[in-house]
């Protein structure tokens, strides 16, 4: 992609917010940019780095919890491409800065002039590095949330044609316990229980000989081993997307109204339940139990949005929730509170009254008793 239709994504750090500002507005003024965050807590700032696809980083030297020489140490560990210019007002800091690496450093207070002058340099550096090939070695990604897609770097994603419906299921079960060993025995009682066992171990044998087949284009990513008496699929640079949204998750800062940007982003990874187009039953546990942390995340960040005052925000999520989960009580219950700070009571009643038609019609059962006790009392209260 030539370099004026790429816009270079820039997160910005500083404690001041005077300083954070006065930033902003110089690289505003320059063309080809994008400020993708701009943060006054450094911690909150590399987990959003980390999870984001950012070009350069600002940061000043002088931080609370963690210097900014640190913070770049930690980002250049997990994302050494980053580049990462400090800003400070003490020129005794630009030999560490330059120890690490960094590309440039800003003496505030910061002039147009001298942020151009990087820059071009970090511009110049961009389009020397582009012809430079990576060490890295190419990911696999795997997407298991909702259906199944192998993609590979610079390539279409690609979903496998599979032989036969129980290879398939076979390979998406080792693919679960992958790089453990699994029984054979194990496999048959999942997977043909109703055969006599020569015909079992006949069909197991053909299915992983299907596997191999399928998989083959893949083989640097992903092998299935016959060891001692069980099954093994082995990953290597292979990312599911499963683990990956889960780990974010748990790495994630506490839920504040700073740091609730880096929760959309990974909620946004959660693209459907788990194997969500399959209907294997082994499927089932691991399915809710991503499910459950999907809710609960997702009823938490509404619950944050609504206790800072952004109820469009939290009533967008909350409506998200019902929609793929329409028992949800607790998303009806924040939706009508949501409603009621905003002084809409027909959209109070509106869901309350479909809160009532979903149970009744799924489960032949009404809002619980402490649901229906608030919207008794709100109703009195605004009759």
């Amino acid at each position: 992609m030539d370099r004026s239709e790429k816009l270079t994504r820039i997160v910005i750090v500083d404690d001041e917010e005077l300083a954070l500002d006065y930033m902003k507005r110089l690289l505003g003024k320059l063309q080809g940019i994008h400020i993708a965050g701009a943060f006054t807590n450094p911690l909150v700032a590399k987990d959003y780095i980390l999870l984001d696809n950012i070009d350069i980083a600002f940061l000043d030297v002088r931080l609370p919890e963690i210097s900014g020489i640190e913070l770049a140490s930690q980002i250049l560990e997990h994302k050494p491409h980053i580049q990462i210019v400090f800003v400070t007002a003490y020129d005794k800091y630009a030999i560490q800065a330059f120890e690490l690496n960094a590309l440039d450093y800003l003496l505030k207070p910061v002039t147009t002039e001298r942020l151009i002058k990087t820059m071009n340099r970090i511009l110049k550096r961009n389009d020397q590095a582009a012809s430079i090939p990576e060490d890295q070695p190419p990911l696999l990604h795997l997407q298991v949330f909702q259906h199944v897609v192998f993609t590979l770097p610079d390539q279409q994603p690609t979903v496998l044609q599979w032989r036969t419906k129980k290879a398939q299921e076979l390979f998406l079960y080792l693919l679960q316990n992958h790089d453990q060993w699994v029984r054979k025995s194990a496999l048959i009682e999942l997977l043909w229980p109703e055969y006599e066992e020569d015909k079992a171990y006949s069909l197991l044998y053909t299915a992983a000989y299907y596997i191999r087949k399928t998989i083959a284009p893949y083989h640097s990513f992903l092998e299935i081993s016959n060891t001692n008496g069980g099954y093994i699929l082995h990953t290597q640079n292979v990312v599911l997307d499963t683990e990956r949204w889960e780990s974010l998750l748990a790495s994630a800062p506490p839920m504040n109204k700073e740091s609730i940007h880096y929760y959309v982003k990974i909620m946004e990874l959660y693209k459907g339940d788990y194997l969500q187009e399959y209907d294997f039953w082994w499927v089932e546990s691991e399915r809710q139990r991503l499910h459950k942390m999907w809710l609960t995340t997702s009823l938490k960040m509404a619950e944050c949005y609504r206790g800072n005052s952004q109820p469009e925000e939290a009533v967008s999520i909350y409506e998200g929730i019902c929609s793929r989960h329409p028992q949800a009580e607790d998303a009806y219950w924040g939706l009508m509170k949501t409603y009621a700070d905003m002084n809409k009571k027909n959209l109070v009643n509106k869901w309350y009254d479909l809160l009532s038609s979903v149970l009744w019609e799924e489960l032949h059962e009404k809002p619980n008793e402490q649901i229906t006790n608030w919207f008794i009392e709100w109703q009195m209260a605004h009759a």
